[in-house]
């Protein structure tokens, strides 16, 4: 894959560093797991979530002490071509409902006591219509990468990452769209909750700029920055400052798992800490998964974005791991184990 300057040389470098799972602790959790007062295996993929928490963090026990959900904020330039059944300056209004404490989110993380910290990415300055010109330059996407990677700053042990921006449905689809090709229309839901009018002027802007792009679109690097927001580029930072960090994540929606992709692209191991949360009733998200390799955690018919689904999920860990720590053996519980 060619260079295309010295900013995505640095996430290209990052790549080549990408530390990798520690298999022999889930060696470790498996011998532990057969001593628990139940039959080998009977608590599903909640056995397989152990384990991949165990690979990750490199921990024979592993542990969510420290959750934090991350939720990026940013506008975009296509919401001019009509795309949205909301205005942009619903945005703004979102962002200071989760400050608020008023939102979805807020009330999910309460529930399962997860952090939660929500970056605002220059809501006031759009970036550019894609339609019309990249999203942003080389230097741009790549700082807003490297601020996303800050997500982990004041350490964590499980990251879920969610976003806001109205519009930022399109940007995902068109993103899909450049990698996976096929018909525009495949990849476009109805984000907000747009009419039959809307869903149209939608396929038609990811048509469009995906056919202004396209001699670009080769790099999946030239992906994100000609079709992608902000707060897609910071999501893709935070996903690989976790995999640095040993930090295991779990992908929200439809919007977040962009990101993954564009990272997968890039090279397919670099989402293999990642988790999907969520079966996403948006556009074609499930199509998109099965590229990935990743099956979701839930499928709830969720389409709020927000990270709503990513900390549902991490409930689900958290129960996960709870039981593995917490249960009795055979042998504390003077349970008979299995006859031979």
């Amino acid at each position: 894959m060619p260079a295309t300057g010295l900013p995505f040389d640095d996430i290209r470098a990052l790549l080549k560093t990408m530390p990798q799972a520690g298999d022999g602790f889930i060696d470790d959790v498996r011998a532990h797991d057969r001593e628990l007062t139940k039959p080998a295996g009977s608590l599903g993929r909640m056995e397989e979530l152990v384990e991949h928490m165990a690979a990750w963090q490199a921990r024979s026990k592993p542990a969510v002490t420290r959750p934090v959900v991350a939720v990026f904020v940013a506008n975009h330039g296509v919401v001019a071509q009509g795309v949205s059944a909301f205005p942009q300056e619903v945005t703004r209004a979102m962002l200071d409902n989760f400050a608020a404490g008023g939102a979805a989110i807020n009330q999910i993380c309460a529930t399962f006591d997860l952090g939660l910290k929500v970056f605002e990415l220059a809501i006031d300055y759009p970036t550019a219509d894609i339609t019309q010109d990249a999203a942003f330059d080389e230097a741009g996407c790549a700082a807003t990468f490297a601020f996303g990677m800050e997500a982990i700053a004041g350490g964590s042990d499980l990251l879920c990452l969610g976003e806001m921006g109205i519009g930022n449905t399109t940007v995902a689809a068109a993103i899909y769209h450049a990698l996976y090709g096929g018909d525009a229309a495949h990849w476009v839901g109805r984000g907000t909750g747009v009419d039959d009018a809307g869903l149209q002027r939608k396929v038609d802007a990811v048509r469009r700029a995906v056919e202004l792009h396209r001699a670009h679109l080769g790099d999946p690097l030239e992906v994100l920055r000609r079709l992608g927001g902000r707060e897609i580029a910071a999501i893709a930072g935070a996903i690989m400052a976790a995999r640095m960090e040993r930090i295991p994540v779990v992908l929200d929606g439809y919007v977040v798992t962009a990101a993954a992709a564009i990272l997968h692209a890039l090279d397919p191991a670099a989402i293999d800490h990642c988790i999907a949360g969520h079966l996403s009733a948006e556009g074609a998200h499930g199509d998109v998964l099965a590229r990935l390799g990743k099956k979701p955690l839930l499928d709830l018919g969720l389409r709020l974005g927000e990270g709503t689904g990513a900390a549902l999920a991490a409930g689900l860990i958290k129960a996960a791991l709870a039981c593995h720590s917490d249960m009795a053996t055979f042998e504390q519980a003077k349970v008979p184990g299995k006859a031979h």
